[in-house]
């Protein structure tokens, strides 16, 4: 069996430029799953793309499938024949449905008796028998959300498509994607290109394509030489680039030919907020930023073109052209916007609908600054600060500059509340009260933004979960998950100390809705929120088990803090030589007590039915250390305390080794029930040890 390199080139008019990246990783991917599902070898699967075309190069793809024997099991001998040793239609249909003749099959014997088998040899089927529908089945399982109709046909792509190249080595591949036969000629650039680009063979795609074309098809290395190229244009004026990781996959799925260019815009630019001035330039043009060494902006930007144009200062004049309207109408809002106090905006918050059911963008205000006062209060922080900020936390969603720069809520906010003279704090806090804005983004820096944050949230999941809207499958339209994993981060990384369950609950109570069961609710927010916290530790720890997880969620610690210590000391605990006797002890009382439905100790161990040595000595020990661990448990020193259990690790041992727990004598029974009831409740103060699993 013999091996080429095969490529697969899908030409298109213009594909979205934030999806490009996506479609291209995700076609790669589901190509070389085809792959591996027809069980076609292969090397490497290398993915490519540029505005006009998706491409993937497989290393080393296999001309065939490899042969295979296959073994189909029949009837039972017992049925197949008759005690004359004639074939009964069991074995006469078998015979037919693999094409032999009943004296061809083979008699196979196992554990349950004997059966009719047959053995056959299947020649693998070629490649390029199977390479289209391969091919066609992983377009169409791209993510795309809207697919496109083009012509008279009823093929159906993100965009038009105007071209195919498929080559197995030097061969082109007998197949038809989308409508279109494979060829080996693909298209250059639209000005650049002279015509249509030849390609020989999938070694040589990437040079063609850029000494014929003027196409950089390597989607990574365009973005590199983007980045690079926008930071020695900044660097020509001392300058360098703001928030490029925000622009560069978006331009290098704009452009084929990268050619960046510096332009110029009015100093007086530089007297609206920056965010302002970089949301101008890089949201609605695509273009990116400078600032000096010292982190302040200048009035320059650069931008990529898709050609290398003769005229170099008219492409420059055009964009420097394009952004003197758009930072003029920032200019107009920042003006227009400061002749009304942020805090006159209260009242138009009450004509604007938060959501149906809940109220409008003024009754969430009053919700959330309620609910940070409540938590203000209980971290001792200031709660006149937390229910102004919250006030006003909204407002500047009914501004001219955030209607049109949505993605500077908040942090207009915040400007417009110091220039009305409002403190740091609650400045500070309107700008912080979105973050962290996704995962892994920055947390609120200030007390008070922590605060507003978390309400802001909480006040949502409430909201939503109370309306019977919570996320079902993938959908998630208010971004819930996105909240509650916020909550997490903000409570465990910022070190509060927080009852979620009565923050939940004050919540729910503020909601404008009538819930049956408010307290149902409540547990279903507070779940909602634990299964983030799941994701959460797992994603910093993939070694993270379950197990482990489980033996902490099981006690639904109200603080989410206190969660995270006692996870640490159950982490620790399993690292003492005592935890796997102890977890299995503790499994095994669990199990005890559960058949025996006993589960009131309240009224202690009798000493004078405790006959046995072993159990006493249980005893007398659970008592000296139950006396050092329930302080510990009080002051949430709970690695210390899992290690003053560990010292009942022997008497346990000894415990179930000579002592029959389930004697006849039912006082005597009892007592020993008890006694390791008690042992379990100590444990169960930290975490339930009887669920890990500990080699």
């Amino acid at each position: 069996m013999s091996a080429a390199d095969f490529l697969i080139e899908l030409g298109t008019e213009e594909l979205p430029p934030k999806a490009l990246r996506p479609l291209m990783e995700a076609f790669a991917e589901l190509l070389e799953a085809g792959l591996d599902d027809a069980r076609l070898e292969h090397g490497a699967v290398e993915p490519y793309a540029s505005p006009r075309r998706l491409a993937v190069i497989v290393r080393e793809l296999a001309d065939a499938q490899p042969s295979r024997t296959i073994e189909q099991k029949g009837p039972p001998v017992r049925i197949a024949f008759n005690d004359a040793g004639e074939a009964q239609p069991p074995a006469l249909a078998f015979a037919k449905k693999c094409g032999v003749e009943v004296g061809d099959l083979d008699r196979t014997s196992t554990d349950k008796g004997e059966w009719l088998t047959f053995t056959a040899s299947e020649a693998g089927r070629r490649t390029s028998e199977l390479i289209g529908e391969i091919v066609e089945s992983a377009l169409g399982k791209l993510p795309i959300p809207r697919r496109m109709r083009w012509g008279d046909g009823d093929a159906e792509f993100v965009r038009p498509v105007h071209w195919l190249v498929m080559l197995h080595g030097s061969d082109v591949v007998d197949a038809c994607v989308l409508g279109f036969a494979a060829g080996r000629e693909s298209a250059g650039h639209r000005f650049h290109s002279a015509g249509p680009v030849s390609i020989a063979d999938p070694s040589s795609y990437l040079e063609a394509l850029e000494s014929e074309g003027h196409v950089i098809a390597d989607f990574a290395r365009r973005r590199a030489m983007i980045e690079a190229g926008v930071a020695s244009a900044a660097a020509e004026i001392g300058g360098r680039i703001v928030d490029g990781e925000a622009l560069y996959d978006e331009v290098a799925a704009l452009v084929e030919w990268p050619v960046p260019i510096l332009g110029r815009f009015e100093d007086k630019y530089l007297a609206l907020p920056p965010e302002t001035v970089i949301s101008t330039l890089n949201s609605h043009q695509r273009y990116f930023p400078v600032e000096d060494a010292e982190g302040t902006l200048m009035n320059a930007f650069v931008t990529v073109a898709n050609l290398d144009s003769r005229e170099p200062d008219k492409v420059r004049d055009g964009n420097e052209r394009v952004i003197r309207p758009r930072l003029a109408d920032a200019a107009f809002f920042w003006e227009s916007d400061r002749k009304r106090r942020l805090d006159e905006r209260i009242e138009t918050l009450d004509r604007v609908v938060y959501q149906q059911g809940l109220g409008s963008l003024g009754d969430k205000s009053r919700r959330v600054a309620e609910l940070a006062a409540e938590l203000a209060g209980e971290l001792g922080a200031d709660q006149a600060t937390a229910k102004r900020a919250a006030a006003l936390s909204k407002c500047d969603l009914v501004t001219g500059m955030v209607g049109e720069f949505p993605e500077l809520q908040g942090i207009m906010g915040a400007y417009y509340a110091a220039a009305d003279g409002e403190t740091e704090a609650v400045s500070t806090a309107v700008r912080e009260q979105y973050l962290p804005r996704f995962a892994g983004d920055e947390l609120p820096q200030s007390l008070q933004g922590q605060l507003l944050a978390l309400a802001d949230r909480l006040d949502t999941l409430a909201g939503v979960f109370a309306l019977g809207k919570k996320p079902s499958g993938n959908r998630d339209p208010f971004g819930l998950r996105r909240a509650a994993l916020g909550i997490v981060r903000i409570l465990i990384e910022c070190g509060h100390d927080i009852d979620l369950k009565a923050a939940i609950a004050t919540a729910l109570r503020l909601q404008p809705v009538d819930a049956a069961d408010k307290s149902a609710l409540a547990e279903d927010v507070y779940a909602f929120i634990a299964e983030r916290l799941r994701g959460y530790f797992q994603d910093r720890d993939a070694g993270l088990a379950t197990e482990t997880l489980d033996a902490v969620m099981v006690r639904q610690p109200a603080s989410l803090v206190d969660f995270a210590d006692r996870l640490a000391a159950v982490r620790e605990f399993l690292k003492l030589e005592e935890a796997t006797s102890l977890a299995a002890a503790n499994k095994r009382i669990a199990n005890i007590l559960k058949k025996s439905a006993a589960g009131n100790f309240s009224g202690g161990v009798d000493v004078a039915l405790l006959a046995e040595a072993a159990e006493k000595t249980l005893h007398e020990e659970l008592e000296r250390v139950g006396q050092t661990v329930r302080p510990m448990i009080e002051q949430h020193a709970y690695t210390e305390a899992l290690r003053a259990l560990a010292a009942l690790k022997d008497p346990v041992d000894h415990f179930f080794d000579d002592v029959m727990v389930m004697a006849d004598d039912e006082a005597i029974r009892q007592n020993r029930l008890t006694l390791l009831g008690e042992l379990r409740t100590l444990f169960l103060g930290i975490a339930d040890v009887s669920r890990l699993s500990v080699a």
